[in-house]
Order: structure tokens, then C-alpha cells, then sequence
């Protein structure tokens, strides 16, 4: 009797155990493919699911992030017979789980050889300096190529890179010259046009000290003009004061010697007078009016009266 209730035990174990093992939690960003006596059944989602005990299966848990393969350095050839090796990086996502269970044995090592041939194909089209310059263009060939070779295997090539390109050792030695030469040649540029620039700015330094400098002598030539004008405008101005003055005093003198009745004898002397200042002067020649004895005559008869008075 225990020996039959320990048997009983020992089975709903058994089933308990079975029953548990048939239920099935599928995580997020994961497919489950599932297969029934050995043929494709479903693909089960994220959630929770059962499945029938023994006839059902879990054939492939497939991951459906997106996933990054760096695959071993390719040697290929460029069309001018230069062999390089070349590390590319596969980004690819895993769309149908049942077309990645079924669709290749080995799907990660047929994208690697995949790869490699299209990275042949492409390079083996282009020469050593193409090859350097035009990564971008490669990269959008391959991956237009990968992906529709992968489309029937359930999975879509987001993107290809070209991690490293390695040249031949000769031709690195030839490339780094070359870099050095550049770097040279642009330091001297950068050289020049510093000189350059330098030989400008002390030229306009000294072109607008030579302007300041003649805009000041300019400026104390005008002052000095302004300067000599204003002296001889008021050396006229008392040149003629004085002239006035002078001939105020000869008008007062003359009115004076009307107004005193003087007659023509007076004048006449006033004459005389008049003709020694001139022959004071520094003038060579002297001009004696034609009734010169006239004029005498009257002098000496001034002279009379003036001593009978």
C-alpha cells in the first residue's frame, strides 16, 4: 500500500513537472521558433505560451536586436594590382525568425563570406587612391549588396563600415612621405602668408604715419600762412593808419593855413619844404616845376615881410 501511494507521487510529479516545463515565458526583442514532430509549427512573440508536451519543441531562440559583427581583415586587390587588407564591421537585424532558423546553416559565417567576396568585387573596380578616398561609396555598395543577398535568410543589413583600410608596408612608408611633405609645404604657405600679412601691416603702418605726418606739416604750413597773412594784414593795416594819420595832419595843416588867410608866398614856401623831405629820400631823379623862379620870387618876398614884421 505505501509502496502504490509513493508510485502515485512519484507520477503527479512527473506531470507537474512536465506540465511546468510546457509553459514558456518569451522575453522581449526575442522569437521563439517553435516546431511540432519535427516540422515548423509557429513563431512565438513576447508573452507567455504553452506548448504540447513532447510532440512540441523549441527548435531556435532567435535574437531580434540589432546586432554588430566585426569581421578579420579581407585581403583584396584594387584594379592596380595593389593587395590590401581591409577590416569591415556588419551592423544587420534578424526581421523572420523562421527564414534565419531555415534559411542558411550558418548565418553569421555566410555573411562574413559574403562580405568578403562584395568587398573584392567593389575594390577590385577601383584603384589604390579611390580605395582611401571613397569609403562612403563603398560602404552604400555593400550594403545595398548584403542586404538584398540576405533578404531571403530573414535578415536586413542596417549598415557596413570600413573599420580599417592597411596598405602594403611600402606604400605606408610612400603615403607618410608624401603626408610629411604636404604638412611641409603647407607650414611654409602658412609661413609666407604670416610674413605676408606682416610686411602689409608695417607697410600700411608706415604709409599711414607718412599721411599723418604730411597731414601735420600741412596742417602748421597753413597755420604758419595764416600766421604771416594776419602779420602782414596788420602790418598794412598800421601802414595805413599811419598814411591817414599823416594826411589828417597835412589836410589840418593846410585847412589851418587857410583858415589863418596865408597867401600864395606861404604856400610856396610850404612847397620848398615839401621838395626838401622828397630830396631826403632815396630817389635819384627830382622833377622841379617850370615856374621854379616864380615860386622863388615869392619866397623871398615872404621872407621880407616876415622881417618887417
Amino acid at each position: 500500500m505505501g509502496a502504490s501511494i509513493g508510485l502515485i507521487l512519484a507520477v503527479v510529479f512527473i506531470v507537474l513537472l512536465i506540465l511546468v516545463s510546457c509553459v514558456k515565458v518569451v522575453p522581449q526583442a526575442y522569437g521563439y521558433v517553435v516546431e511540432r514532430l519535427g516540422g515548423y509549427r509557429t513563431t512565438w512573440g513576447v508573452g507567455i505560451h504553452f506548448k504540447v508536451p513532447i510532440i512540441d519543441r523549441i527548435a531556435r531562440k532567435v535574437l531580434l536586436k540589432e546586432q554588430v559583427v566585426d569581421f578579420a581583415p579581407q585581403p583584396v586587390i584594387t584594379k592596380d594590382n595593389v593587395t590590401m587588407r581591409i577590416d569591415t564591421i556588419v551592423f544587420f537585424q534578424i526581421t523572420d525568425p523562421k527564414l534565419y532558423a531555415y534559411g542558411v546553416e550558418n548565418p553569421i559565417m555566410a555573411i562574413e563570406n559574403l562580405t568578403a567576396t562584395t568587398l573584392r568585387n567593389i575594390v577590385g573596380e577601383l584603384e589604390l587612391d579611390e580605395t582611401l578616398t571613397s569609403r562612403d561609396v563603398i560602404n552604400t555598395k555593400m550594403r545595398a549588396a548584403l542586404d538584398l543577398a540576405t533578404d531571403p535568410w530573414g535578415i536586413k543589413v542596417n549598415r557596413v563600415e570600413l573599420k580599417s583600410i592597411i596598405p602594403p608596408a611600402a606604400i605606408q612608408e610612400a603615403m607618410e612621405k608624401q603626408m610629411k611633405a604636404e604638412r611641409e609645404r603647407r607650414e611654409t604657405i602658412l609661413v609666407a602668408e604670416g610674413e605676408k600679412k606682416s610686411a602689409i601691416l608695417i607697410a600700411e603702418g608706415k604709409k599711414e604715419s607718412i599721411i599723418l605726418d604730411a597731414e601735420a606739416e600741412k596742417q602748421a604750413a597753413i597755420l604758419r600762412a595764416e600766421a604771416q597773412k594776419e602779420k602782414m594784414i596788420r602790418e598794412a593795416e598800421g601802414q595805413a593808419a599811419a598814411i591817414l594819420k599823416v594826411q589828417q595832419a597835412n589836410a589840418d595843416g593846410i585847412r589851418f593855413l587857410k583858415e589863418a588867410g596865408a597867401d600864395q608866398s606861404v604856400l610856396a614856401l610850404k612847397s620848398f619844404e615839401a621838395m626838401t623831405k622828397v630830396a631826403e629820400g632815396q630817389a635819384t631823379k627830382i622833377i622841379i616845376p617850370s615856374d621854379m623862379q616864380n615860386m622863388a620870387g615869392m619866397v623871398k618876398a615872404a621872407v621880407e615881410v616876415a622881417k618887417n614884421e
